[in-house]
């Protein structure tokens, strides 16, 4: 069964709740104040289907001081019910929800004029024209023009066959799960339930959900799409979700549910905006900006411009996280007033200087994205994640890389889809060059020069490593790089440092990744020399990380059995007062003393027995 969202669109009391109850009969004024006023306060949902297509109607108000409302359930629409009174024609707020629509990319649409039984035939049709062009020029795709009123049965049916015919405004599936909670509330026996609109990829049951706004994590216990139970929702269904994990009191209509790993938040996000008639948007001033059922206030910072603009780049700075992808779009107002709209650009936040913003923004706005990851990495040169992609670009794994190989003087990590320039690979490879001309008798692993350098995944450094292999500058043993000069036996030679060091360091001997992190030595082997050395007794291992010379062992239990013999006993406090070691050092060696059979413990002291 193929799935459409139609959403209404209208003036308030031209009919477009009633119109929904004649089509499905659904009664969407259910609030008490909505039956008592007359009006649509809040969205409604509901549905129809004729078995092959299921269309989810939302149905939004249409007085003025509820535009916020019908602009949380617009964002979702797939196509619009136009509802214009017969009557009265087209009305403010008719058009104020045709520019919203328009702003947001909704143009299919069917036109229904309402209220055809209040009028006689020749000024019926005379209206009927006159609010067709009225609609068309706000450039809708009217698939059809129906003269209907909910007391006609054959109008209902004729807009029925018309709305099933419909085509929607195709949506790009992310391939992410998003959906905007417009509805939260506890139901008794099942918890926490959230309504709302798939905008991104299918969900399915017992997946886990991450709260972008709170960065709590829940799990989906069950979902219902239109009353009935499914194991997945897909793009454009219309959803209730169970979730498991999470109160319905830490959960706020707006708030964004998605896939953990996919979405930062960032406090400022650019924009590309578009006002509607003849306002301007100006530089430094607050406003509202609603996304999806989001609503929250921000400052507008202009580029290239100190007044104020019919369209161009801007920034948005917000007092808290905006988890926006790549062309989203919005709705920018202003006391009250839609001043116009816009489409995110630039979800990250990157460290870019202003020039370098203004070009990338551009570069966006074209779906340039090789000049985008181009201008990106000159501030990312430590490695540009593809995963950021979903967000930044809205492009697939797959297309990121794509897109990133088609890129010049750039490596790209496919296992970890991340993006270098050159430069860096040029970077790391003079890093080794200078460790093994400083020490010849270096001994390094890709995961040793990793530990040096966190940010390089490890095919840029091994990329790195095998530049100077082919140089002969390094060879290759037992996947170890070693100096291509040194010839001699270099584990023979890194037994005796290794050895020489602990002996020269007596009581107080470093932990082992020191000695390997300042010998350029890799870790693994560094521990298979520690071992070895200790097989030949010349050292002794006392903990997981504490390893002495067994000469130096010697002396230390020497000392102690001195310390017993002249005062009977001995603690970590007369022990303290002889060697000025940490009590690392100290508990170690006094429990080592426990091993031997002339020694006994009484409480915290260690005496003959």
């Amino acid at each position: 069964m193929s799935h459409i969202i139609i959403g209404t669109c209208g003036h308030v009391d031209h009919g477009k709740t009633a119109l929904i109850r004649a089509l499905n009969g659904f009664e969407g004024d259910t609030l008490k104040e909505e039956r008592a006023r007359g009006i649509t306060i809040d969205l409604s949902f509901s549905n129809l289907s004729n078995g092959e297509r299921n269309i989810a109607f939302i149905d939004v108000p249409g007085h003025e001081k509820l535009v916020k409302h019908m602009i949380s359930g617009a964002f979702g629409f797939d196509a619009v019910l136009v509802v214009v009174s017969a009557a009265e024609g087209i009305k403010p707020q008719t058009v104020e929800h045709l520019e919203i629509l328009k702003l947001l990319g909704v143009t299919k649409a069917v036109l229904a004029i309402s209220k055809k039984d209040l009028l006689d035939q020749e000024l019926l049709e005379k209206r009927r024209e006159e609010i067709r062009q009225g609609v068309a020029q706000y450039g809708f795709d009217i698939e059809e023009t129906l003269v209907v009123s909910i007391y006609d049965e054959t109008s209902i049916g004729r807009l029925k066959k018309s709305l099933f015919a419909l085509e929607s405004t195709p949506k790009t599936a992310a391939n992410f799960f998003r959906m905007y909670v417009d509805r939260v509330f506890s139901l008794k026996g099942a918890g926490t339930v959230v309504t709302g609109t798939v905008l991104g990829d299918a969900v399915s049951k017992e997946e886990k959900l991450f709260v972008c706004d709170t960065g709590s994590t829940c799990k989906i216990k069950n979902m219902q799409v239109h009353g009935r139970d499914v194991e997945k929702a897909e793009i454009s269904n219309r959803v209730a979700v169970n979730l498991g994990g999470v109160d319905a009191k830490e959960i706020q209509k707006g708030f964004l549910l998605s896939k953990k790993g996919y979405l930062r938040g960032f406090k400022e996000i650019d924009i590309s905006f578009d006002t509607i008639g003849k306002q301007l948007l100006g530089h430094n001033k607050n406003y509202s900006i609603y996304i999806g059922a989001k609503h929250f206030e921000a400052k507008v910072i202009l580029f290239g411009s100190i007044g104020a603009e019919a369209k161009g780049f801007a920034t948005l700075k917000a007092d808290r996280k905006i988890f926006s992808i790549y062309g989203e779009k919005l709705i920018i107002r202003h006391e009250n007033r839609t001043v116009g709209g816009a489409v995110v650009v630039n979800p990250v936040a990157d460290p870019l200087r202003k020039s370098q913003k203004q070009k990338l923004l551009e570069a966006l706005e074209k779906r340039d994205f090789k000049l985008a990851y181009t201008l990106l990495l000159e501030a990312h040169r430590h490695g540009l994640g593809l995963v950021s992609s979903a967000q930044r670009f809205a492009l697939s794994h797959e297309a990121a890389l794509q897109e990133a190989k088609a890129l010049e003087n750039v490596f790209v990590d496919e296992k970890a889809l991340t993006l270098y320039p050159l430069e860096t690979q040029k970077e790391i490879v003079e890093v080794i060059r200078k460790i093994y001309e400083k020490n010849p008798y270096a001994l390094l692993s890709t995961a040793s020069l990793k530990l040096r350098l966190p940010w390089a995944g490890s095919a840029l450094v091994s990329s790195a490593f095998e530049i100077l292999l082919k140089e002969e500058f390094l060879t290759l043993e037992q996947n170890l790089y070693r100096s291509g000069q040194r010839k001699e036996d270099l584990t023979a030679v890194l037994e005796e440092r290794i050895l020489k060091r602990l002996e020269g360091e007596g009581f107080s001997p470093s932990a082992p990744n020191t000695i390997f992190d300042e010998l350029d030595l890799d870790r693994k082997y560094g521990e298979k020399i520690l071992k070895t050395l200790c097989r030949r007794k010349h050292l002794v291992r006392l903990a997981h990380n504490l390893f002495i010379s067994a000469d130096n062992l010697e002396k230390i239990v020497e000392e102690m059995r001195k310390i017993i013999a002249e005062e009977g006993f001995i603690n970590i406090g007369n022990f303290r007062e002889r060697h000025t070691l940490s009590r690392k050092y100290l508990v170690a060696y006094l429990e080592y003393l426990d091993g031997f059979s002339e020694i006994g413990k009484e409480g915290n002291n260690r005496k003959y027995v």
